[in-house]
């Protein structure tokens, strides 16, 4: 079993032992997420700890967008809820990437773009295949798009 998976299993016995409804929840929810992961596809197979961790940001993302159309639908309560979640599930997932160190990233990766010869907006793909392995997990991909379009359109 990966590091991050049993991680997540002593946790949860943790919550439940501690009577904490939201965190155990959350943990059986994910947990769930994660071995269903494991068992798609042909064969049944055991997560590497980066694969575990990309399908806890999945289920964390999918958080943040329930608060959001909770939010916009006037239910304030389940969208806190969801908030809560996605705050438990932020703890297993490496610390994301400010605003300015983001953009010190895709600066340099527009630089790189620009001497190979890609230049302008039709540069976005060539810069997206330079800043993606270097900001695996720390940055959710439509931040990074949306701060390579605001250097590309401004380079």
């Amino acid at each position: 079993m990966t590091t991050l998976k049993a991680k997540l299993q002593d946790d949860l016995t943790a919550a439940i032992k501690a009577r904490d409804e939201l965190r155990s929840s959350t943990l059986r929810l994910t947990l769930s997420a994660i071995t269903t992961a494991e068992v798609a596809g042909k064969t049944a197979r055991e997560l590497s700890d980066d694969e575990v961790q990309k399908v806890i940001a999945r289920e964390a993302k999918k958080r943040r967008e329930a608060a959001e159309a909770f939010t916009q639908g006037g239910r304030a309560d389940q969208a806190e809820r969801e908030r809560a979640e996605g705050e438990v599930l932020a703890e297993y997932l490496p610390k994301q990437l400010s605003d300015e160190e983001l953009g010190a990233i895709v600066a340099e990766a527009v630089k790189e773009a620009a001497v190979a010869g890609a230049e302008g907006p039709r540069a976005m793909g060539a810069v997206m295949k330079i800043v993606n392995p270097k900001v695996a997990g720390r940055a959710e991909g439509g931040r990074v798009a949306a701060e390579v379009k605001r250097l590309l359109a401004a380079g």
